[in-house]
């Protein structure tokens, strides 16, 4: 590329709308980029996270990333779903997530969201040290066992932990918190009539099956303060028949944007389906933003920012997304584990899209990092 091309590009992509703030609440975020909760791998046996998490955020920060969500952060012992998984159960881990945030804001105008979430039935005893709990004890084939059905004051109990879990992240130092409505974790398990079969107050109906998330987002909202931002992640389909569809996940977001969200980012797939939300290998730019149809379908319903996400590479199709009024902030997760700095690349212009392959191989159980990068060190 001659260097008089190279300047153009970077002129046009800086000028993108990408590169705009947006509010999140009353929160400013410096540009449309979000690092999409990606399970990082890198806390302790009991969920305290490592230093190594937080020197993986600053360098998203310093990288442009303008809002970084942390992997999902669990908030009662029975909700850890996998090895390494950060916890936010006990007030002790307030102050050994304050690293986290200071280390974002060291790089401003960066901010960072903690994700708190529960396993639900997507979990094993040997990890979560218990029988995996759910709406009702609905089989899963995916970790093969039947978990046990909660009960009425265990669900206003899980209701008061991720109330907790948010004031906990606020007193931390985390400029917002992300609630997980997606993939099969408990919160996405109420909302699915294929998972939740109960015929009380949190179930049968969709205001019912949508009752605890609204609960809990009331309840951070009255805790933390009307000014502490509370966004979600939320199932647009469980990619199966008798499971949530995308008409079930837009009457749930104009629920939760009536209880007080902040934003929504838009994703589907559970681990019964086989079809998760990272699917493996590059697609076309014409395939790219899997979920970005879905997401559109429900930003025409609310009014809050809506995230679009899968299998995002490319600078021109984000921006294409974005100025056609589909979705306001595009997420991504396994490009930044491969380029933390790729929001300043595309600033700058030296790049038009990432170089991601797809394959899946960085979510590594000794920490999260990308493959090709760990063969090319040897």
């Amino acid at each position: 590329m001659e260097s008089g091309d190279n300047t153009d590009m970077s002129k046009s992509q800086e000028k993108s709308i990408l590169l705009s703030p947006i509010k999140l609440g009353p929160l400013e975020i410096a540009n449309r980029f979000a690092r999409s909760a990606t399970h990082e791998f890198m806390a302790e046996a009991d969920g305290l996270p490592t230093d190594r998490l937080a020197r993986l955020f600053a360098e998203l920060a310093e990288g442009e990333v303008g809002l970084i969500i942390t992997g999902h952060a669990f908030v009662h012992p029975l909700g850890k779903a996998s090895p390494g998984q950060t916890g936010v159960y006990e007030d002790r881990f307030v102050d050994a997530l304050r690293p986290i945030p200071f280390a974002v804001h060291a790089h401003p105008p960066a901010k960072i969201f903690l994700q708190i979430a529960h396993a639900g039935r997507q979990t094993k005893p040997r990890i979560a040290g218990g029988t995996p709990v759910s709406p009702s004890a609905v089989y899963d084939p995916s970790v093969k066992l039947e978990p046990r059905e909660l009960g009425d004051e265990e669900i206003r109990a899980l209701i008061s932990a991720f109330v907790a879990a948010g004031r906990r992240a606020k007193a931390a130092g985390f400029d917002g918190v992300q609630l997980h409505l997606a993939h099969g974790y408990l919160l996405s398990s109420f909302l699915s009539p294929h998972v939740n079969r109960r015929t009380d107050a949190w179930g049968g109906s969709p205001v019912n099956r949508a009752r605890m998330a609204l609960e809990i987002v009331r309840g951070i909202k009255a805790e933390s303060g009307a000014g502490f931002p509370v966004i979600v992640k939320l199932n647009s389909t469980d990619f199966l028949p008798t499971g949530l569809q995308v008409e079930d996940a837009i009457d749930a977001a104009r629920r939760l944007e009536d209880a007080g969200v902040d934003g929504i980012e838009v994703s589907g797939g559970m681990a019964e389906s086989g079809r998760g939300s990272v699917w493996t290998g590059l697609r076309a730019e014409a395939d790219e933003g899997y979920f970005v149809e879905n997401a559109a379908r429900i930003k025409a319903a609310v009014a809050v920012p809506i995230f679009g996400l899968g299998g995002n590479r490319t600078f021109a199709v984000m921006e294409r997304f974005v100025a056609e009024g589909k979705v306001d902030l595009i997420s991504m997760s396994r490009p930044f584990i491969r380029e933390p700095f790729l929001v300043k690349k595309f600033r700058e212009g030296t790049v038009t899209k990432s170089e991601c392959i797809s394959c899946n191989k960085c979510f590594n159980p000794r920490g999260i990092s990308c493959a090709e990068l760990r063969k090319a060190k040897g």
